[in-house]
C-alpha cells in the first residue's frame, strides 16, 4: 500500500478518534448538567438525559465502525488462538462471510426502517429518528466494508495475526 494512503488513513483514523471523543465529552456533560439539575437545584430535565442517550448510541457505533480495530474486538479466542496460521485464515473467512451475510442480507431492511422512523421525533429535542438511527446504516457500511477488505487480505495475503496473550493491552 502507497505510504500517501497510509498516511491519510492514519489521519481519518485520529478525526473518527478526535469525533468520537468530542462526543464522550459532551455525553460527560450532559451527565452532569443532568446530576446539577436534578439533585442541586431539584428541577429534572429531560432534555440532558436525551443527549447522553443518543451520544450514547451514536459514540458506541461510531467507535465500532471507525475506531475499534479487529484485534481490539471483545471475543472468545480460545480456539483461535490456538490454531494454526491455515486454519486460523479458514476460520476467519468462515466467520468474516457469515457476518457479511448477514449484514448484506438485512441491509435492505435496516435501511427501510431507519427511513421508516422519519415520522417519529424524540420527545424533548425533537430529533427526527431517522437522523438518530442513521449512525447505524454508517456503521453497517464500515462494517461491511472492513469485513471485506479483510477477508481479501486473509485469502490472498498473511493469514491473521496469532493473539499473542503478553501483547494484549487495552489498545493505548
Amino acid at each position: 500500500m502507497p505510504s500517501s494512503y497510509r498516511s491519510l488513513g492514519g489521519w481519518l483514523y485520529r478525526r473518527a478518534e478526535n469525533v468520537l471523543a468530542a462526543m464522550l465529552v459532551a455525553m460527560f456533560a450532559a451527565f452532569l448538567v443532568q446530576i446539577v439539575f436534578r439533585y442541586m437545584l431539584n428541577l429534572p430535565i429531560g432534555w440532558a438525559n436525551e443527549i447522553s442517550v443518543v451520544l450514547w448510541i451514536w459514540l458506541v457505533l461510531w467507535g465500532a465502525a471507525f475506531v475499534v480495530r479487529e484485534e481490539e474486538e471483545i471475543r472468545f479466542d480460545l480456539f483461535y488462538a490456538a490454531a494454526r496460521p491455515r486454519v486460523r485464515r479458514i476460520m476467519f473467512l468462515v466467520a468474516a462471510l457469515s457476518l457479511l451475510a448477514l449484514y448484506t442480507i438485512s441491509f435492505p431492511a435496516v435501511l427501510d426502517y431507519v427511513m421508516f422512523m422519519k415520522v417519529e421525533k424524540t420527545a424533548y429535542l425533537k430529533i427526527r429518528m431517522d437522523w438518530l438511527f442513521s449512525i447505524y446504516i454508517v456503521f453497517v457500511i464500515a462494517i461491511i466494508a472492513r469485513y471485506l477488505w479483510l477477508s481479501w487480505q486473509a485469502m490472498f495475503g498473511k493469514a491473521p495475526q496469532e493473539f499473542d496473550p503478553i501483547k494484549a493491552g487495552s489498545g493505548v
